[in-house]
This record gives structure tokens, sequence and C-alpha cells, in this order.
């Protein structure tokens, strides 16, 4: 429901001091102690001396912290021009935004920010436009902004409205249910829920999931091996919930459970990896229905858009790299039974409905394109969209005429849309009151030859008036993994980075989900090498093409984006100025014993696959991948003391490595956020000090100060 302007993922900048004397023993980092820990795969021994460091929870970890805290932050308040930036951020992001309103039981619910509130104030209205009030506001949760607001979802009637809270950025939450009309809390406080949904059905209650609460070690990096599914009824003890379907016996990984608009079916969606699923159902119409399989196995993407009776709707890619629609009766729903409403496209299509419509929004060449259908797969209308860029949110329950949207691109910010679903006319809603001139900018998309000839989009943005002479900074963002699509979106910090002169570029690697199944595979397990060289080939374009230089590049990417760049700046530590690595994969050969890592097997691999998988990942693996006597960029990881998904033992080890092996001027920094997680539920303060950090340390290390 709600839409967030400040992104953590994208930064970069420009700077100017002078560059310090190259000398290998000119930073004295905090020392890090070795131990003699080896393991052996397949008969290689691999060294691991900072094991240690995966102990979130010992003393020597928490000190080690501390110390490199403190070498970061002593080397980040020299640079002059520091609160500079941060005091620019705090007037860039100093705007009011809001989110689409939602309509449940008698009022309309949306989220607002002021520009910077911490987190976002859910309010409501009974008349759009007339009479808001504040519903419930996170920021009085914590007085530091650190405990969020996440996955609300209201009863049938909107009477009952539960809702996620998050510490510290954990995944790690608690569920509370109030009475909307009163405000008042029913029943007792859910605790030890993981990252799950929230599905009602009527009043009377909700399906939820979660894994096992860990016995002992930490909550921070046990292994979470197998979810399972419950129901809750609202006011009653969470120790009464009834479990419905238990992934220890199914080896299911993670459950998502959903209910029709209709209430008449609970249906799930089960995977042991981030991508794939297998699809349940459970007819709610009836009393001690059975759980009934639609697919079993997780070799493809499989959802319920929605249903007519026993008529089921589903989106996939089953013999559909770029996904279909398609229908079937819920007394057989088996894909031998299954019939084309929408037959798959040549774009990757997602399927959302509105009113008595299906929407697909088409991915073209990364742009969005939405054509509207009814529910005999008939083309009612292309939709008008404002110019080139990226929606979201066209879906609406059954009974609307008007639904609300939202349009973005690189040089348009965040707009809201009105849309009659009868008509087909947009008109806008609200609009952001920020001073930017988007005709001061230009965005163009390019395609380049990657290493082994692939053609790969990219994007790049810049002032119109820009000389391409090799010397213009330039930060160039990636991710290249889990079928996810990096598209045309505006992002608030960009605007100090553009408006002094930077060029922002994002490519849209394979491993991403762009150019559908086919596109994700090529960058999966023993073809993730692409990622690495489709990345490095977006860099050497720019370079050959002037935009920029090696002197002038910044390479940024966020988790498995972090573990790009981690692999990149190691196969290539000559390719640019500047590395961001952050909240990054790095060690390949034990990502899976860690949280959520054993899901991600299926996206990477495992060295405990076999001997061929185990030398692919060592090959690539960034911290196995740092040599001796390197001059490596000037590198700054980041990472959060509260991220259980890629736990802070990636940055931690990755660092230290740095450290210990790095030659020449070049700082190898971590900046570990305290009361923070992966990045879902950040304050807006501590984002704003985040983004400070990382454009001061750029544009320092580029020699550049864009306040002179």
């Amino acid at each position: 429901m709600r839409y967030s302007a400040i992104v953590l993922v994208i930064l970069f900048g420009i700077f100017s001091v002078k560059p310090i004397k190259a000398q290998s023993s000119y930073f004295h980092y905090p020392e890090t102690k070795k131990d003699s820990v080896v393991d052996d795969y397949f008969g290689t021994k691999v060294a691991d001396p900072y094991r240690w460091l995966e102990d979130d929870n010992s003393d020597e970890t928490k000190a080690w912290v501390k110390a490199e805290n403190k070498f970061t932050f002593a080397y980040l308040d020299k640079i002059l021009f520091r609160d500079s930036i941060r005091n620019r951020l705090k007037e860039i992001v100093k705007y009011e935004r809001y989110d689409i309103p939602v309509k449940e039981g008698d009022y309309y619910y949306f989220y607002k920010n002021n520009g910077l509130q911490n987190q976002w104030v859910l309010y409501r209205t009974k008349e759009i436009g007339n009479g808001e009030e504040i519903f419930i506001d996170p920021n009085t949760f914590s007085k530091d902004g650190t405990v969020s607001m996440s996955e609300e979802s209201f009863s049938k009637d909107g009477s009952l409205i539960a809702y996620q809270i998050s510490e510290k950025g954990s995944d790690w939450r608690k569920i509370v249910v109030i009475d909307t009309k009163t405000k008042t809390q029913i029943g007792d406080t859910l605790f030890d829920i993981f990252d799950s949904r929230i599905s009602w059905t009527g009043n009377s209650g909700f399906f939820y999931s979660t894994f096992d609460r860990p016995e002992d070690g930490s909550r921070l990096s046990v292994l979470k091996q197998n979810d399972k599914l419950f129901f809750h009824k609202a006011g009653d003890s969470q120790k009464n919930d009834a479990l419905i379907f238990d992934g220890n016996k199914h080896k299911i990984r993670y459950i998502r459970a959903y209910v029709t608009e209709d209430e008449r079916f609970l249906y799930f969606k089960a995977a042991e990896s981030t991508s794939g699923n297998g699809l349940y159902i459970k007819d709610l119409s009836k009393d001690n229905s059975k759980i009934d399989t639609i697919v079993k196995s997780f070799d493809n993407k499989i959802d319920i858009i929605d249903n007519q009776g026993s008529e089921l709707f589903i989106s996939t890619n089953y013999k559909a790299p770029n996904n279909r629609l398609i229908k079937v009766d819920a007394s057989a729903p088996q894909p031998e039974n299954w019939k084309d409403v929408i037959p798959e496209s040549k774009d990757v299509t997602l399927f959302t409905k509105g009113g008595q419509y299906f929407f697909a929004a088409r991915m073209v060449n990364v742009k969005s394109q939405i054509i509207q259908y009814d529910y005999n797969g008939n083309i009612i209308r292309e939709v008008v969209l404002p110019a080139i860029g990226t929606t979201k949110n066209f879906k609406a329950k059954k009974d609307v005429k008007i639904l609300y949207y939202t349009f973005t691109s690189f040089t348009y910010p965040a707009t809201i849309f009105k849309y009659n679903i009868e008509t087909g006319m947009s008109e806008l809603y609200w609009k952001p009151n920020i001073s930017f001139n988007p005709e001061d900018y230009i965005t163009k998309q390019v395609f380049y030859e990657s290493k082994d000839g692939t053609i790969v989009p990219m994007f790049i943005v810049h002032k119109k008036e820009m000389k391409l002479n090799g010397k213009n900074p330039t930060y160039l963002y990636g991710y290249g993994g889990f079928n996810r699509s990096l598209n045309p979106m505006f992002y608030l910090e960009n605007l100090l980075w553009l408006e002094n002169g930077g060029i922002y570029v994002h490519t849209n690697l394979r491993g991403g989900g762009e150019y559908g199944a086919e596109w994700h595979k090529a960058g999966t397990k023993m073809h993730k090498q692409n990622v690495f060289d489709d990345y490095i080939a977006a860099a050497e374009y720019l370079i050959k093409e002037k935009y920029t230089s090696s002197d002038y590049l910044a390479l940024s990417g966020t988790s498995n984006g972090g573990l790009l760049i981690g692999a990149v700046m190691t196969q290539r530590p000559d390719l640019a100025k500047v590395a961001l690595p952050t909240v990054g994969v790095t060690d390949m050969l034990r990502y899976q014993k860690f949280t959520s890592g054993a899901g991600w097997a299926r996206e990477y691999g495992t060295s405990d696959d076999s001997e061929e998988m185990f030398k692919y990942l060592l090959a690539y693996s960034p911290l196995h991948s740092i040599k001796e006597s390197v001059n490596y960029p000037a590198t700054l990881i980041a990472t959060a003391d509260h991220d259980n998904r890629v736990v802070p033992a990636h940055s931690f080890k990755f660092a230290a490595t740095l450290q210990a092996k790095t030659i020449g001027h070049n700082p190898i920094l971590i900046r570990i956020e305290t009361n923070a997680g992966h990045g879902g539920g950040t304050p807006v303060s501590k984002i704003i000090e985040q983004v400070t950090d990382r454009f001061a340390f750029i544009w320092y290390n580029m020699g550049i100060n864009p306040f002179e």
C-alpha cells in the first residue's frame, strides 16, 4: 500500500580533496585476529580465518564492530563538505508524499509522510480529499524511529485491522489486531512471526505463516528451514492457533497464504527458494475440506489472480516463460485441464484484477505498457500512460469503478492517477510539490554487447548540456538476480547527484526478470558469471563512449547486488575508483548456512551440491577472490547489525580480508548501521545519514567537491 520515495538501494556522488598518497601502510585499520579454521570441500582446503565474526552475539565481534565504526566515522568526519550534503538532502526530501488510497469498510486508508518523518503514517477518511485523520502513527512506537509497521490487512467489513511491527529492521515481527472504530487492541500480541503475509477470512480471524522460534543461538543468523501456516482467531490466544499446513512434513521453506476476494478459497504458494513455487488450495465453503494440490513442483511461478465461483484464473510461466493467464475449475485444477484466457506475449507480463477486468502489465524493453481485458480474454483497451516509465498498483477490488495507480520514471517523480475502469480515462489525483524541472535532464536507453555477445539494456540519466569528455562522475547501479526487474524509477537522492553534474546509470543484467524466465536463468547457478560480465561490459561501454572513465566511476549494488559489486571489484580492481557493496552476499561457500540463505540455493547453487558447483562458486566468491597486494578501489562496505536476511558476517569477513590484503592509497571501510536490518522500515533520519556518508565517500575519493 505504501510507495517509498526514499530508497536505500541507489546512491552516488562526486568530490574534491587531494587524494591520499599511495603507500601500503598508510591506513592502520583496527586489528582483526585470525583463527586457523580450514574447511575441506571435495579435497580442496579453504581457510576461513575470520569465522569467529559469524558469531554476532560474542563480545569479540561486538568490540570489532565498535572499532571498525570508530575508524570509519573518523575518516568520514574529515570530509569538510559532508554537512553540506546532509543539509541538501534534508531540503530535497522535505516535501509531503502520499500513497494510493484503498477503501476498507467505511473508510479510505492511505499512507502519508511530511517528508522528514522517520516512518510513514497511516491516515483515513470517509470522503476522499476531506476530513482525513491519523489512524496509526508508527513514529510513536519508538523515540528513534527504528520500530516500523508493515503488512497491514483488514477484515472483510473493515472493522478490524491486523498489522506487523518490526523492531530495528528485523524480519522477526509481531502482529497486533485492533478495532478500527475504537482503535483498541483485540486479544494478545502475536510474537515470533517471520516475514509473513496476513490474510483474513471474514471478521473471524486470519492466516499467517512463520518458522519455529529458534531454541538457542542467534535469532539473527540461525538457519530457517521450513515454514508453517496457522490460523489465528481474532481475540484468541496465539497458543490456540490452528496449524493448517506443516512445512516440516512437506519440506517447504516459504509459505505465502491468500484468501480469494469472495472468501471461498484459501490458497497458498509454497516454495523451497525465492524462485518458483507450488500452489495449494482449500475450499473454505465446505466444512473440513482437504487441501488440494494444483502444482507441487517448484520449477515455475504460479499464482491465483481471481475466481468466479469454482472457476480459477491463474497466472503462470509454466510452458510460457513470459507468463500467461489461464482458467481451470477448482474441482480439477491440475495443468492438464488449463485453458488459456490471455496467451503468452513476447514481453514479460504481470496480471492483476480491478473492477470486473484484468490488467496485463507488460514490460516492453523494461518500460510499462498496460492492457485491459475482460474475463473472456478480449482486449478492452490499452491504457494511455503519462509518459515512458513505470506503473504500480493497477489493481482493485471487484466492486470499484475507480482505481488509483502510481506512475514514475527517472525524471518523473512518483505521481498518483485516478483511473475510470469503465471509460479508460486517467486524471491526476496527486503530484508532489517538489522543486525539480525534468526538462533539464535527459534519459537514454542504450543497448550494449556483453562478453558473450548478448545484448543488454541500460538507462543513462544526466543533464542535457553535459559534455562527454570522460570526466563525468558516474554512478553505475546493478542487481542481476532472483528474477527481479530494475524498472525506471524516480529516486529523490538522485537529485543531489544529477544537479551536481553526475550521471546516473542502471543496467538490466541477466539474472533479472526483464525478459522473462530465460533471462533470469541465464544469470543463475553455473551461469552467474554472465551477470558480472554484463556489468563489466556496461562500465566499459560508459568509458568507451566517454561518459566517464575509471577515475570517475562508482560501482553500487545492494543485497544480491552487493554480491555483484564484490565479484566485479575483485575480478576487475582497475575498473572503477569507488565500490559500494551494500548488505551483500560475499561468502558463497557458506551463505546457505544462515537465516534464509538456504532458500537461495536454486539461484546460486551451493558448495555442498557437487565438486563442480563448489569450484564454480569458489572462482567468483568475493570473499575468496581477494588477492594479496592488490590496489582495490576505495570501498565503503555497508551492513546492519540486525540484518537477518543477509547476515552481517558476510560484510564483516569481506571487510577484514580486504583490509588485510589491499595495498595503496584507497581506503577500505565498513559502515555498520546499528538498530537496523536489510533496509525495510529504516527510519528516514538513518537513510539520510547513510546517503550522506556514501555521497561524501564517493566524491571525496574522486577528488571533487560539488559545493565549490
